[in-house]
């Protein structure tokens, strides 16, 4: 039998199946033409004995019956012997309607919306997903699989200018903010917790602290004792005056410090109270952030600094792909598989992923169902019908010539009790 490449005999049990069907159709047509060759002997003995009539009777039935069934098994496929007799070949003639039915068949009871609703609420994908990234090494296989696309999506990406339109909108989406007002809220919000107070320690700690060190004092004294009088320097007034004023100042910070009410941090809440409430309402302190803003925006470090951290990032994708670091490949299958582990055990994000799919998948089938239909059909039509019959008949040729057997044998009891029927009438 020829076949094509898309219906060879490529399994042991194909050909299996064929060297049965041809057993199979040598015995059906041995009994057909031991039917008929009882038929005659029959005949030919019928003087000899009356019983002979009734084996001939079955004979002769069984002989037509088991031809009239190999008419119609072969009629099915093909022309019996060859011959241009209307209402043969039936499958070979009706490839173009069966084609057409087949796949408006499959439209119709296997892709509505119903029956295929159900069929996927019977799947559980939220499980599915989750115990395939909890798997070590579908995980890696994923990692690796992504690490593979990422140099062709960065380069994509670049090519295709969308990181200029992404670098302009997000610019110009940060130009459209209004910092001014947002600021405000963030800082009273930062009062309203007291946050303020442990910045006003650090303050005055970092205070404290750079007025000790020796290269401030001499600062200090320097400045003072360019004002003094000539007199007064010879008497180092200059270093009395430093002395006190660390002293004096030093005092005051620790008194700060150590007393939660002094008067200096109401002072200092509603100088910082005072602040937010002209950030709120005053147009110039306004006008005066989206001026930095404006200009920190403008700054070419900026966008140098943007381009250096993109091809670091372009660099180290590229080194992860090639296998020269593991980093991104290990950190990919850690968070594989921690998802993985969390949707197990989150029976309620399962359903939202099982409803979302069913929704997602059930709305593709009804909008492409008739698109699967039309392929069913054109791929049947494009199909070879002589080979597919091949095809057809090594799979159930079997069965169907078993029909011949059944027609011999019931053609021959019909005969036989017709015969016994018309024998006792005459002898009526």
């Amino acid at each position: 039998m020829s076949l094509p490449a898309t219906f060879a005999i490529d399994s042991p049990g194909d050909a299996a199946r064929a060297a049965e069907l041809r057993r199979v159709k040598l015995l059906a047509t041995s009994v057909l033409a031991a039917t008929f060759v009882i038929f005659l002997g029959a005949k030919a003995l019928l003087p000899v004995h009356p019983v002979f009539g009734f084996i001939a009777a079955f004979a002769e039935a069984a002989t037509i019956g088991g031809l009239a069934d190999w008419y119609a098994v072969v009629a099915l496929f093909k022309r019996p012997l060859g011959l241009p007799i209307p209402h043969t070949a039936i499958i070979q003639s009706n490839q173009q309607r069966i084609a057409d039915k087949l796949g408006e068949f499959i439209e119709v009871h296997f892709l509505e919306a119903a029956p295929v609703e159900a069929k996927l609420r019977q799947i559980d994908f939220g499980s599915f997903i989750a115990d395939w990234l909890r798997d070590r090494k579908r995980s890696e296989d994923l990692a690796r699989f992504a690490l593979r696309l990422l140099p062709e999506a960065v380069a994509a990406t670049e090519n295709s200018g969308l990181i200029t339109f992404v670098s302009r909108r997000i610019a110009s989406q940060l130009m459209a903010i209004d910092l001014a007002p947002l600021a405000a809220g963030t800082l009273r919000a930062f009062v309203k917790e007291g946050r303020h107070r442990g910045l006003l320690d650090d303050l005055l700690r970092g205070v404290h602290d750079t007025m000790h060190q020796a290269e401030t004092m001499a600062m200090i004294r320097e400045k003072i004792r360019s004002e003094l009088p000539t007199l007064l320097k010879l008497y180092r007034a200059d270093k009395f005056l430093v002395n006190r004023i660390v002293a004096s100042a030093t005092s005051f910070f620790e008194e700060v410090r150590n007393d939660p009410a002094h008067p200096f941090r109401g002072e200092f809440d509603r100088m910082i109270l005072s602040f937010v409430d002209r950030l709120e309402t005053d147009p110039a302190y306004a006008e005066r952030i989206q001026g930095l803003k404006r200009d920190l925006l403008a700054r070419p470090e900026l966008a140098g600094l943007a381009r250096h951290v993109w091809e670091n990032l372009r660099s180290f994708i590229e080194r992860s792909a090639s296998g020269e670091t593991q980093v991104l490949q290990q950190y990919l299958v850690r968070m594989f598989m921690t998802a993985g582990e969390a949707l197990a055990g989150d029976a309620e994000l399962r359903a939202e992923i099982n409803q979302g799919l069913v929704a997602v998948l059930r709305t593709v089938v009804a909008e492409q169902k008739s698109g699967v239909s039309t392929f069913i059909s054109d791929q049947v039509k494009s199909w070879d019908m002589g080979q597919l019959i091949a095809l057809i008949e090594i799979n159930i040729g079997r069965d169907l010539q078993y029909i011949r057997f059944n027609g011999s044998l019931i053609g021959g009891l019909a005969g036989l009790a017709l015969y016994t029927l018309e024998y006792l009438l005459r002898l009526l």
